[in-house]
């Protein structure tokens, strides 16, 4: 039986915060629903201290931020943004169109149909994360989306020179300096300048991600992409410094990102217990890192890697990485993830700059029933159909005549009986149902 060396923060207070994470939004999102612009700039003046005459950048200053950064800079954006695009165009190319032929003269079908409009929403408020604008904005442009917009919040009081260029480069089509619930609430609802989406993508805080919670019905979102987590799964062909580092890689991320590791070593469990003190003292992130593991970190000892897997599966984190004997036996049996990383070789940081897979990934449990953002989020699978031929109609009216009436839906069992009428010849009651030729 699995033994806890270290636990995270208890239920009931996570719920206390949610609960007040989620008044704090509701109220947010009637403002902007009410008084549109003026809200949104009120809002961005409290929390970003940020004010402009317009939230939207002009070419010229979208220029001026891809001159300051470096000839290395924009390669290297340049190179994350095509593996980005290149794993993308792989799985658009597997959704296919389909028309077959189900019955003589029944023709069924599916288009996959991308939104026209998404708004992608990029976080910059500690870090400027410029990998969001490559997840988000080419992941909608490969999928055909006409109009893509990106918010990101000013960082350290300045445009976010780097970010900037990155949705540019991307191929946004409206970029806008403007962060937060704020953002979100614009970007869905609509304000006199800002023309609405129909839905809504990208990782963010607890706040942004409630945000997107309540607007969804509104809106389509991707998933839940709240504070970052990551779960390290480990046996000891690995050792302690290289769990901790890649806990601690995460944590970074903000004081409530869980940080957990998994693992049927004790042993290892203490050495990387010891590795998160040492390297707390040296990394540069340490005061954040410091409180997500301090009120988030957990340890576990299972008693094997089948232990593991069932443990893994109920935390359903949003990273796990995977350092055992034998990887692939996770990636075989494990079923709630966001992201697997198999190997010491790789690591969760390599999906979340440039490898090309999507780094907005579901948290708080959500990888049960959905993966990350993809390019299918911005398809909708719209089926159509068709009846060729006047035999089939009347066939597939008679009985659908008599579904109908077992429903008791006359309305819907006309529908049926006027074609079984015209295009069958057959004298059907009105309001009644089509008597099968040979009886059952």
């Amino acid at each position: 039986m699995a033994k806890w060396l270290k636990r995270g923060a208890d239920a009931a207070a996570v719920a206390e915060t949610d609960r007040k994470v989620r008044d704090t939004v509701e109220g947010i999102l009637a403002d902007i629903a009410a008084r549109g612009d003026a809200a949104v700039r009120e809002l961005s003046v409290r929390f970003d201290k940020w004010d402009r005459d317009s939230y939207r950048l002009s070419e010229a200053e979208i220029e001026g931020c891809l001159a300051q950064l470096t000839k290395q800079d924009l390669i290297d954006i340049r190179f994350a943004q095509t593996q980005v695009r290149n794993f993308a165009q792989h799985q658009r190319d597997a959704l296919l169109d389909i028309e077959v032929e189900t019955l003589p003269g029944i023709i069924l079908g599916h288009k996959n149909v991308p939104v026209n409009a998404a708004g992608c929403y990029v976080p910059g408020g500690k870090y400027p994360l410029l990998a969001s604008a490559h997840m988000s904005v080419i992941t909608a442009k490969v999928a055909g989306v006409k109009r893509v917009i990106t918010c990101a919040p000013p960082f350290q009081g300045k445009l976010a020179a780097a970010i900037i260029a990155a949705q540019h480069l991307a191929g946004a089509d409206e970029i806008y300096a403007l962060g937060g619930v704020q953002a979100i609430g614009a970007m869905a609802i609509g304000t006199e300048t800002i023309k609405p989406v129909d839905i809504l993508v990208g990782p963010g805080n607890a706040y942004v991600a409630e945000a997107k919670r309540q607007l969804y019905g509104r809106v389509g979102i991707d998933l839940f992409a709240g504070p970052t987590e990551t779960l390290v799964i480990a046996d000891e062909t690995v050792d302690g410094e290289l769990c901790a580092t890649d806990l601690l890689g995460q944590a970074e991320h903000g004081p409530d990102s869980p940080a957990v590791l998994l693992t049927t070593s004790e042993k290892l469990a203490r050495d990387t217990m010891a590795e998160v003190e040492r390297l707390l003292q040296i990394l540069p992130t340490a005061e954040i890192a410091r409180q997500a593991w301090e009120k988030y970190g957990e340890v576990i000892v299972a008693e094997s890697d089948d232990e593991m897997i069932a443990i893994a599966d109920d935390i359903a984190s949003e990273h796990v990485q995977v350092m055992t004997r034998d990887p692939d036996y996770f990636l075989k049996n494990m079923t709630n993830y966001g992201a697997l990383f198999l190997g010491p070789r790789t690591n969760v940081s390599f999906g979340d700059k440039v490898i090309g897979t999507n780094h907005t990934l579901p948290t708080k449990k959500a990888a049960r029933y959905t993966g990350g953002l993809w390019v299918g989020k911005f398809l909708k699978t719209c089926s159509y159909q068709k009846v060729m031929t006047d035999e089939a109609s009347a066939m597939i009216g008679e009985y659908c005549s008599r579904l109908c009436a077992l429903e008791g839906f006359a309305g819907h069992g006309e529908q049926a009986n006027i074609r079984v009428r015209r295009y069958g010849g057959r004298n059907v009651p009105y309001g009644g149902a089509a008597q099968p030729l040979v009886p059952a």
